[in-house]
């Protein structure tokens, strides 16, 4: 029997709509409107492509956007201190910079200089350190890792007892992913490429992640029946049969794994919706923070 379908883009206009509703519970009661301040360094085209989508997705749901962009020849000075005055706008909730920055700049200086309260992307240093902590809250969790468990959820998947394997290691995805199951009481493995016998430990897996950049790994053998799979992996394959001349895939091959899994979600369609709803959530929150401030 075919898995079900994890569909992102449900649940994500799901979130949105929560998020929308609250805004203007928040307006109404003569709050101000939460404001997402995105600061893009140099002129990475997909960097643009994301900073619009995010300023679209905050018009959609009440959210105030305010863009600032920087040359590639930008300072470190430069970037610390718009960071600093952004960090002293009242108007201003959440903090996004856009990563990856140009060579030269030190893109952990640039992160510890976001306000915690406003650090919507949930990479500064001390909320990292409160999310890999017992009995610690981080103000903020990443949103790729927090849109997988969001899934997670409403899928249906049962945490408490689960084995729980996260394929990759990244900073942005695979620890806080691993960290958020660790909480959820699953007992986690965490994957790379150093991992002996890869194939054996995805299997045990009543929860798999696959967060490492590459096209189709995951194979139907590597994974557990009935398992719960997010695939956070968008790599591009040559298909001449389409005219970009390529099509997206992640991590997991799609086709022949949803014939095992008990849950999947697909690419694109997953858990790319998901990221930019759970930072919608988040600049909510940072101004829920600043109420109580």
């Amino acid at each position: 029997m075919p898995a079900q379908l994890i569909d992102g883009a449900a649940i994500a206009a799901k979130v949105r709509a929560q998020v929308a509703a609250e805004v203007e519970k928040r307006v109404a009661a003569g709050k101000p409107r939460p404001g997402l301040a995105a600061v893009l360094v140099g002129e990475n085209p997909a960097s643009q492509v994301y900073v619009r989508n995010k300023r679209k997705a905050c018009a959609e749901v009440g959210i105030e956007s305010f863009g600032y962009e920087l040359p590639k020849t930008a300072t470190q000075a430069e970037v610390e201190n718009l960071v600093r005055r952004l960090n002293a706008d009242p108007k201003v909730h959440g903090i996004l910079v856009q990563l990856p920055l140009p060579d030269g700049l030190d893109e952990e200086k640039v992160l510890q200089a976001i306000s915690l309260e406003k650090d919507v992307d949930g990479f500064h240093p001390i909320n990292i350190g409160r999310l890999s902590m017992k009995g610690r809250q981080p103000l903020f969790v990443p949103c790729t890792p927090a849109g997988c468990l969001v899934m997670l959820e409403e899928s249906g998947a049962q945490f408490k007892g689960a084995q729980a394997v996260v394929l990759g290691r990244s900073n942005i995805v695979g620890l806080p992913a691993a960290m958020l199951l660790l909480h959820r009481d699953c007992t986690v493995t965490i994957c790379h490429s150093r991992t002996k016998d890869l194939a054996a430990t995805c299997r045990e897996a009543d929860i798999l992640i696959a967060a490492v950049g590459r096209a189709e790994m995951v194979k139907k053998d590597w994974v557990k029946p009935g398992a719960y799979v997010i695939d956070v992996g968008i790599n591009r394959v040559e298909d001449k049969s389409k005219k970009s001349g390529y099509r997206l895939v992640g991590d997991v091959a799609f086709d022949e794994v949803k014939e095992v899994a008990g849950a999947i979600t697909p690419v694109p369609g997953g858990v790319g919706p998901m990221t930019i709803a759970m930072l919608l959530k988040n600049t909510l929150r940072g101004a829920e923070i600043a109420d109580r401030a």
